[in-house]
């Protein structure tokens, strides 16, 4: 008696998480919420007429979370118009992160300098703007996060690889290529211009 108790308390203790136990013979696991029918990824479902188990998005639709609405942030727009700037706190983290970011996703084409002599052009991908140049140095803020996002001509687009914020530290980095091979004296802090040599080592 005392086995047969002891059995059906481990069969209890066994389908208790999976499912319950049918009373009527046969005896068979009915279906629950833990233990259900499903397709295994990439398997065939005649009830679709594509055979496809595995359903893809409806367009236009948004995961809850992600509406993202403010488009200064996440498109770098105001209505049709570029943003001039960032619409981002610039901080010494903040540029930081933007060189860290650049030099991974970045430099492979555009060099750590921006000038467009990465690897990858040196052997033979057509060769990038240089991100220090008039044209770019020209460009809003808002139009380097929109090619960084979408890609332009050769470039692939990187918003599915890049958050929206990493995007504007790269911006922010960029920023700060062009400003270093156009930087004159005036902008070194006043307190630190005594400190700069001049290329013959004269300060």
């Amino acid at each position: 008696m005392k086995k047969t108790l002891c059995a059906l308390a481990l069969l209890a203790a066994a389908v208790g998480c999976r499912g319950q136990v049918s009373s009527a013979p046969p005896v068979h696991i009915i279906p629950d919420m833990d233990y259900q029918p499903r397709f295994q990824d990439q398997e065939a479902n005649a009830f679709f007429a594509d055979g496809r188990a595995m359903r893809p998005q409806i367009p236009g639709t948004v995961a809850s979370g992600y509406l993202k609405e403010d488009d200064a942030f996440y498109r770098g727009k105001q209505g049709d118009a570029f943003l001039a700037l960032a619409p981002i706190e610039v901080t010494e983290a903040t540029l930081r992160r933007g060189q860290e970011r650049f030099n991974i996703f970045c430099a492979p084409c555009h060099d750590r300098s921006g000038s467009g002599k990465g690897m990858v052009v040196q052997r033979g991908f057509p060769p990038p703007l240089d991100l220090a140049g008039d044209r770019v140095r020209g460009l809003p803020d808002g139009e380097i996060f929109h090619v960084i996002s979408n890609g332009v001509r050769n470039m692939p687009a990187y918003g599915a690889q890049i958050t929206e914020a990493d995007r504007w530290a790269i911006v922010t980095w960029v920023r700060v290529l062009g400003r270093s091979q156009h930087a004159s004296i005036n902008d070194v802090p006043a307190q630190m211009q005594g400190s700069i040599q001049a290329p013959g080592g004269t300060p």
